[in-house]
């Protein structure tokens, strides 16, 4: 029988501690894998497939905003992710929950509706705060022109598109930057989604003129 594990992703360490204890003691969790950086979130996804749950900070090492989650979604359709930050601005819910996450939960909740928030999103329900209520019939602002703007990658990014332009292989990609194939992949993910195309050889029509720029 597979043991059902969690990932935190969260750079203050006795912050994770505390949710790790929650997240076994309250809701049964087997283990719970820590991480303090977005590329090391990615590299535990990549090395265990008995995930059940994913949490993410948004101010941490590699996370660019809530965008950057959209990738980690596409990678993993079926797994239940979701934002567990102290910011509790309207911006950071819209931009997660368009990037597909299954709930937005402030820090500042108390124990007993913690676990039920964290208890609701893993039984597959889209938890949102009343207090953080996205404005009235659920209107949101209509979406941006798409724009690139290479500066708002994080360096992993934009060293993965370096060598992505210069026509590295994934393979090639994880054995220079000592990443696994999966994380590569999200990375790339990411990258496609920022540059507004769907293949390799359209993201280095689109980004090699602009990195000659940098």
């Amino acid at each position: 029988m597979s043991r059902r594990t969690a990932v935190i992703a969260d750079d203050h360490g006795m912050y994770r501690m505390g949710l790790a204890f929650t997240l076994k003691d309250r809701l049964g969790f087997d283990d719970v894998e820590e991480a303090g950086s977005l590329d090391e979130a990615l590299a535990r996804l990549g090395e265990n497939g008995d995930i059940a749950l994913a949490l993410f900070d948004l101010s941490m090492p590699g996370m660019a905003s809530a965008a950057s989650l959209a990738a980690v979604r596409e990678c993993y359709p079926d797994l239940p992710i979701a934002v567990v930050s102290a910011s509790e601005n309207r911006n950071d819910v819209l931009e997660a929950l368009a990037a597909g996450v299954n709930g937005f939960v402030p820090k500042r909740l108390v124990d007993a509706d913690l676990v039920a928030a964290l208890q609701a999103i893993v039984d597959g329900a889209i938890f949102v705060p009343s207090s953080m209520a996205l404005g009235a019939a659920g209107r949101t602002a209509p979406p941006a022109a798409h724009v690139i703007d290479l500066t708002r990658l994080t360096p992993r990014q934009r060293d993965v598109l370096g060598l992505l332009v210069q026509g590295r292989s994934n393979k090639e990609i994880a054995r220079a930057l000592d990443l696994g194939h999966g994380t590569v992949k999200i990375h790339l993910a990411a990258l496609f989604r920022h540059l507004g195309v769907h293949n390799r050889a359209a993201a280095v029509a689109a980004a090699a003129p602009l990195l000659a720029k940098l």
